[in-house]
């Protein structure tokens, strides 16, 4: 049984020092911790320089697995430190809205639920956080601020709710580069997001507050809609033919479902038939797992699902 520890932490984090939502926006897809002492504030107390100071919500489990996963060591045969840390949480159970907490904004560090959002931003904050040579876990909470929050600013209009704020957010910091794909195999697409303000009763954080959800319209009217994806008809071509796609570069999902822009996020992974899958937390099979089915297989089986973007960890 887990115990929640809501604590009150000034977490101080350097954004110069990083190398660096979950979307509440997504549609779906079809042992006892003790309190956290002394020593874990004083460690988050002092492990940077900057002036920000961000409330965290996490259990003593969480913290510990962190620093665990930040000191694996990586078999010489795995080429992508993102599958290898991805695949660290395979099994971890698909829970949604795990960021929904009454109050102010906090940074909610949940290793042991994840939805898709939140399982893509927490193997990145880890990728990142190693790829620093750090095993604090400050430092992780500190790239995990940066990845789910617009300019690392925690609070919940901040808040990337849409993935194309994330991954644009991401992109314009230097984080993370798009994935180019031949101009051949690309097709025109239309990103309209408005599902948040349409919806305000379907967010806690919306319902009631009109002034917030104002703003989330505003927001929504200044995101760039044109784009380009790869449309589902391309995505079982060979990595021959798919050039620039690797192993851990992250994969959004387009939909056409009214006002939003992105379906699903995931990993990709090029499987043994040579042909891209989809590393993922699924509330299909309410568990993180590596599909079997090849990605186009997948996005095949959901007449919402047209193609997919992709991104670069950096």
């Amino acid at each position: 049984m887990h115990f929640p520890l809501f604590v009150s932490l000034f977490l101080t984090v350097s954004c110069s020092s990083c190398n660096a939502t979950p979307s509440s926006a997504h549609a779906s897809e079809g042992g006892e911790e003790g309190a956290a002492n002394s020593t874990s504030e004083q460690v988050l107390n002092g492990s940077s320089s900057s002036e920000s100071a961000v409330e965290l919500d996490y259990t003593r489990a969480d913290s510990l697995r962190v620093v665990e996963l930040l000191k694996l060591r990586q078999p010489s045969d795995e080429t992508s430190d993102v599958l290898f840390i991805a695949r660290q949480f395979l099994g971890v159970p698909y829970v949604g809205a795990t960021l929904e907490k009454p109050g102010e904004e906090r940074l909610v560090v949940n290793l042991r639920q994840l939805d898709c959002t939140t399982f893509v931003e927490t193997v990145c904050a880890l990728v990142m956080t190693r790829r620093s040579g750090s095993v604090s876990f400050a430092d992780y909470c500190g790239h995990l601020r940066n990845l789910r929050y617009r300019d690392g600013h925690c609070a919940v209009l901040s808040r990337l709710h849409y993935f194309s704020w994330w991954t644009a957010d991401k992109v314009r910091r230097g984080f993370m580069t798009p994935v180019s794909f031949p101009e051949s195999l690309l097709e025109k697409h239309r990103f309209v997001v408005s599902y948040m303000s349409d919806h305000p009763d379907s967010y806690p954080f919306l319902k009631n507050r009109p002034e917030r959800t104002d703003s989330i319209r505003l927001m929504e009217h200044e995101t760039p809609a044109d784009g380009v994806m790869l449309p589902q008809r391309h995505t079982g071509l060979s990595a021959s033919r798919l050039k620039g796609i690797a192993d851990g570069d992250v994969i959004g999902v387009v939909t056409s479902k009214a006002g939003l822009d992105y379906a699903h996020v995931g990993f990709a992974v090029w499987g043994k038939d040579g042909r891209i899958h989809l590393l993922h937390a699924s509330s299909q099979f309410h568990k993180v797992l590596e599909t079997p089915e090849t990605l186009q297989a997948y996005l095949t089986r959901r007449s919402s699902f047209l193609g997919i973007c992709a991104w670069r960890l950096k």
